[in-house]
């Protein structure tokens, strides 16, 4: 069982690659496409209806959630993931009803070793909202270029639910050593 809930960009933004792997270890493989000139297997998850029953509320149903991961088959990286869900808003008397579709599309490259693993240090992200019904359809999308400059693991005195960038954590300890001085 998945928990979608938990979803981070982050991690799938080439972060964590235990975290990617994990979330895909149920998936199926679902065929091949070719992304920049890479020839990439698809694996996809799909929300069991019993999951997406259970997340649902008095006001919205929770249709289907879809994540697809297009990994190279060249070097196992992920090149690509889709993160898709449709929730029903419940109709109230004398409204139509209407559905919500978003969806979240990554394109992560600039693969770079640290550590001895390959973290992605750069990528597209499109987010796109769509609204179905209710007379009229609007559709709103965000894109984002990103690029991480930094990346390290273990860092001293860092928790392992925190991220933070590694020239802010050297300046919170210069300010404590000048502190206990």
């Amino acid at each position: 069982m998945i928990c979608f809930n938990c979803w981070l960009v982050n991690y799938y933004q080439g972060l964590d690659p235990r975290c990617t792997a994990n979330l895909f270890l149920d998936a199926e493989c679902v065929g091949e496409n070719e992304i920049n000139n890479d020839l990439c297997f698809i694996l996809k998850l799909q929300t069991e209806q019993h999951i997406l029953q259970a997340q649902s509320t008095s006001n919205t149903e929770i249709v289907m959630h879809t994540i697809l991961g297009y990994f190279s088959q060249r070097t196992g990286l992920l090149v690509k993931f889709e993160d898709t869900k449709l929730v029903r808003m419940k109709t109230v008397k004398g409204k139509d009803s209407v559905i919500w579709e978003t969806n979240i599309e990554s394109m992560i490259d600039d693969y770079r070793c640290v550590g001895g693993i390959n973290i992605a240090h750069g990528g597209k992200t499109i987010s796109t909202l769509y609204r179905y019904g209710a007379a009229h359809n609007h559709k709103q999308m965000i894109e984002e270029i990103w690029s991480i400059e930094e990346v390290d693991f273990n860092i001293f005195g860092l928790s392992m639910d925190c991220f933070l960038p590694p020239s802010d954590h050297e300046r919170e300890q210069h300010d404590v050593a000048e502190h206990t001085v």
